[in-house]
């Protein structure tokens, strides 16, 4: 599970997946394929049993690739498919308990405003994920943060922050100058139509950013 590297080098394009865009293992291949440093198995209506037998699959094409993978929500899951981390929500598992049953998973924890960010780095969170910085057809109730509230997280915590929500090839370089180490997709990538090619063209960008001011 858990190997020694550079979380912020691996954060850096996140993509999620949505069985109502593509299959799951199909875009994960392609995001892959196209440049995608981290993984996030996101399935929300299915039975324990077929989220495990994806994420077994999946847990294989990210290691063969060395690309992080992350279970959404499930640390059941995660720890069943041996995944390197877990993600929550506000309304999810406790991080301390979290910590507690998987101590050796990374774990990333949404915040929607600077004070979840704080209570969750101050609890032992491993990265944030920070948003939504834009509407996003993903999530119809997501509370919307907006680029200048991104930027005072970033500039509040010491662990790796990643933006989601609404991130697009138009609009990417411009998250990215909040100062956060990463950027995570969902429609932008697994919804295109070609996932390659689009996972490909948002590494370019997201890696010239990075080469230019960094």
């Amino acid at each position: 599970m858990y190997q020694k590297f550079d979380l912020k080098e691996k954060l850096r394009f996140y993509v999620i997946t949505d069985r109502r865009m593509s299959d799951e293992v199909k875009s994960v291949r392609l995001a892959i394929g196209g440049g995608a440093t981290t993984i996030q198995l996101r399935i929300k209506d299915a039975s324990t049993r077929e989220i495990i037998s994806v994420g077994m699959k999946i847990r294989k094409i990210t290691r063969d690739f060395n690309v992080l993978f992350i279970v959404d929500d499930r640390v059941d899951v995660a720890l069943a498919v041996e995944a390197d981390g877990v993600h929550v929500g506000q309304d999810d598992m406790p991080l301390k308990m979290v910590k507690r049953i998987a101590p050796n998973l990374i774990v990333g924890v949404s915040a929607s405003n600077l004070k979840e960010a704080l209570k969750a780095e101050e609890e032992g969170a491993d990265y944030i994920g920070a948003g939504s910085i834009y509407p996003t057809v993903t999530k119809k109730d997501a509370k919307i943060l907006g680029l200048a509230s991104l930027r005072t997280i970033n500039d509040a915590v010491k662990i790796p922050v990643v933006a989601i929500g609404g991130v697009n090839h138009q609009n990417v370089v411009k998250v990215l100058k909040s100062g956060i180490d990463g950027i995570a997709a969902v429609s932008a990538i697994v919804g295109a139509s070609n996932i390659r090619e689009s996972a490909s063209r948002m590494r370019t960008l997201i890696d010239n950013y990075f080469r230019e001011t960094r």
